[in-house]
């Protein structure tokens, strides 16, 4: 049996050990194979069986304790926003009245605890803020507790439920206290100020998490939501999601590209400067690809649809960075395991707490012990640390994608920055990928005829050098002409007839076979030329040589650059390529990388970079086509450049966008920016509970005398869940160059 993967968008979470429940509940389901459970995007990512268990059962599953997930996969992040926009309004109304009604609980409470009835005024006041605007916590602890699974509304509840019903057994009934010689008191404004802290914490945190992922939400604005169609004489506007492939569409003058697709009709220039990170727009006609998602800028065109939805250029990457800011670093797996016995934990504490001050406390044991039992059920909220690293994974995955960078997966920031050798492909990575003539050589008395006859020739050419050459002639604008003979010979070049002169277009050796005589300065070129790898093409009539062509694959403009930053950063440098042992010498040469090997199979390379992590060496792949594929999948890190095939960029765990090997360095950088970022959330977060929790249960109380707030500590609680994701958020701004 296949198995599908699917990313379902989940509701109804309000903390990391929640996901733990939603994750653990899933895992459990007959014909499941992989769950995972993200609390900072929602998402969850399963494998599954579709002929054991359908996503009907898992969504009813979620349901049972308290979750639901979004099985419209088409408008779920529209759906996911609406609800988000209603969950943090109703989240907003519920800081409001709870906070209302906590205030005259808290003032009673604190200094006019000695009015009449109080303590029933109290109550009444408490009521409406544990269940009504506190309600979800209950119901929510309540399903779990049914299925034997904890989540943070467990805390909330026990804690909360616990001050309560105490407090109003002592408002009923204080004879029982006042008989034992102790103090009756309530707790009311505790219970009600946790409920009202945990939802404030609760709205920043929803405010802090939609920031996060504001460069999805930007990728996304990219896509248009209406299209217009063209069918005969007639123009209609459709939604997006209803255009089909080979539909007939018209961009207009700075509307956007819905759909990838080719020109049929028309000439524009486009900035795509979302896909390429180049600002310069492309000049766009007849036969040109355009993308998704870039701007028409001049002229309006027709195209063909050729992609459309997630298939799109622009779909892909949304894709991509959704997935990679569902995805888990291997730290976070162990955070999530310890988010999920957490809770239990804490109870355990929480109990210990009540027992030992119970035995120890005195005459007011019973009443100290349950108050601080209460106050270690509400400080030890693990959001903070199950935040911990999702949302620096995810401002890290926003933050790449602002520098064309693409991450797919979390475990690549991870990787990246412990990477010591970085292994190239030659073709398309460190060099353009396309041939063009370098050097030139014309006959001094070369006609403006004999030059369109060059390009004619080359114009009707097979051979993939004549592209090159016709390239070189992009500034003329010549009318081609018709031959009385026109015969490509394989291997060698080609013969052409015009007017009973016969021309020759091909390599030395095709030249001199037609007994054509070689002037010295062209056998001089051609030796030099050839010394530096490049293909020479010449030119020539029945009598003599007209030109010379030198052809290469050139090296980018940045790539000696970026090769040399890496080497001042300590990194080993390797170059692969398929190609001959002179090409890839030269080519090795002038971009300054002193390791390459040539004349390398697709499974040459795997075996190579194999060899490199043998010697201890973390290795990240660098290519661009579909022979590379094997080498990406065996290496630590895998990059693919954005203009390579489909298969490097689906193999890959990183996609550079821009074409520019500069982005490599600012990618190992916003690695060791966001491992930072983890390290120092997950410190604090630790921190944080390592401290607070005895401070709760009293351990300084026989010193100092000091008991902490049940109230103060909802409030601190809150506070560090904020001040992690606070954390993150600083990486957004952070400068990566």
């Amino acid at each position: 049996m296949l198995t599908e993967k699917k990313t379902y968008i989940v509701t109804g979470m309000s903390c990391a050990s929640c996901a733990a429940s939603a994750e653990s509940i899933t895992k459990t389901l007959k014909g499941v194979v992989k769950s995972s459970v993200n609390f900072a995007t929602s998402n969850l990512l399963v494998e599954y069986y579709p002929e054991l268990i359908s996503p009907i059962n898992i969504k009813q599953a979620l349901q049972s304790i308290g979750y639901d997930i979004l099985l419209d996969e088409q408008n779920s992040s529209e759906q996911k926003e609406q609800i988000d926009s209603s969950y943090y309004a109703k989240l907003k109304n519920q800081v409001v009245w709870s906070a209302l009604l906590s205030v005259p609980i808290v003032v009673f409470g604190m200094w006019l605890m000695d009015i009449p009835n109080v303590n029933w005024i109290m109550m009444i006041l408490s009521i409406p803020v544990l269940f009504w605007f506190g309600r979800a916590y209950f119901i929510r602890a309540w399903k779990q507790i049914l299925h034997l699974q904890t989540s943070m509304d467990t805390l909330i509840a026990l804690s909360t439920g616990i001050a309560f019903l105490y407090s109003v057994f002592t408002t009923i009934y204080p004879e029982y206290w006042h008989r034992r010689g102790l103090h009756a008191h309530v707790y009311f404004e505790a219970a009600a100020v946790v409920i009202c802290f945990i939802s404030l914490g609760k709205l920043l945190e929803e405010k802090a998490k939609s920031n996060t992922s504001s460069a999805l939400k930007k990728l996304i604005g990219l896509q248009p939501k209406t299209v217009f169609v063209v069918n005969g004489n007639l123009e209609s506007e459709i939604p997006i999601s209803q255009v089909e492939i080979g539909q007939e569409i018209i961009v207009r003058p700075g509307e956007k590209i819905p759909v990838d697709g080719k020109v049929i009709y028309g000439s524009t220039y486009i900035d795509e400067s979302m896909v390429s990170g180049e600002p310069v727009p492309i000049l766009k006609e007849k036969g040109a690809k355009v993308f998704a998602g870039t701007i028409n800028q001049s002229g309006a065109i027709h195209f063909i649809a050729e992609k459309v939805g997630g298939d799109t250029l622009l779909g892909q990457i949304i894709k991509m960075v959704q997935e990679a800011q569902g995805s888990k670093a291997p730290v976070q797996r162990l955070v999530d395991r310890i988010a999920g016995i957490f809770v239990p934990i804490v109870i355990g504490i929480a109990f210990l707490t009540f027992v030992v001050w119970l035995l120890f406390g005195g005459e007011n044991g019973f009443s100290l012990g349950l108050l601080n039992a209460v106050t270690v059920l509400i400080i030890a909220c693990p959001c903070a640390l199950g935040l911990a690293t999702p949302t620096a994974i995810m401002v890290g995955v926003g933050k790449g994608a602002e520098n064309h960078i693409l991450v797919k997966d979390a475990e690549s920031l991870e990787t990246a920055h412990s990477v010591t050798a970085i292994v190239f492909d030659k073709t398309g990575t460190i060099t353009e990928g396309k041939p063009i003539v370098t050097d030139s050589r014309w006959n001094d008395d070369v006609s403006e005829h004999e030059r369109l006859i060059l390009y004619s020739i080359e114009h009707q050419s097979k051979h993939p050098l004549a592209e090159a050459v016709t390239d070189s002639f992009s500034k003329n604008n010549y009318q081609l002409l018709s031959f009385d003979l026109f015969q490509n010979i394989t291997g060698k070049g080609i013969e052409a007839e015009l007017n009973k002169t016969k021309y020759y277009v091909g390599s030395h050796d095709f030249i001199i076979g037609q007994g054509i005589d070689i002037s010295n300065k062209f056998e001089q070129d051609f030796s030099r030329w050839s010394s530096e790898a490049k293909s020479i093409v010449f030119f020539a009539n029945n009598s003599e040589t007209l030109a010379v062509f030198a052809i290469a694959d050139t090296i980018k403009s940045t790539s000696i650059e970026a090769i040399q930053r890496l080497h001042q950063n300590g990194i080993s440098v390797y170059m692969l390529t398929g190609d001959n042992e002179q090409t890839a010498g030269a080519i090795a040469n002038q971009a300054g990388v002193q390791n390459f090997k040539a004349r390398m199979m697709p499974s040459e390379k795997a075996n190579f970079i194999k060899e490199l992590q043998e010697q201890g060496k973390i290795v990240a792949m660098v290519g661009d086509g579909i022979n590379d594929s094997q080498a990406l999948v065996q290496a630590n890190l895998s990059i693919a450049m954005g203009k390579g095939s489909d298969i490097a960029i689906d193999t890959a765990q990183m996609t550079l966008i821009s074409s520019d090997l500069r982005t490599i360095l600012r990618a190992l950088q916003l690695s060791k920016k966001t491992i930072r970022t983890i390290k120092q959330n997950l410190f604090w977060a630790s921190i944080y509970n390592i401290i607070a929790i005895p401070v709760a249960a009293g351990i300084l109380y026989p010193f100092t005398g000091f008991l902490l707030n049940p109230m103060i500590a909802g409030a601190a609680m809150a506070l560090s869940s904020v001040s992690v994701v606070s954390n993150s958020l600083l990486l957004k701004n952070s400068k990566i160059n």
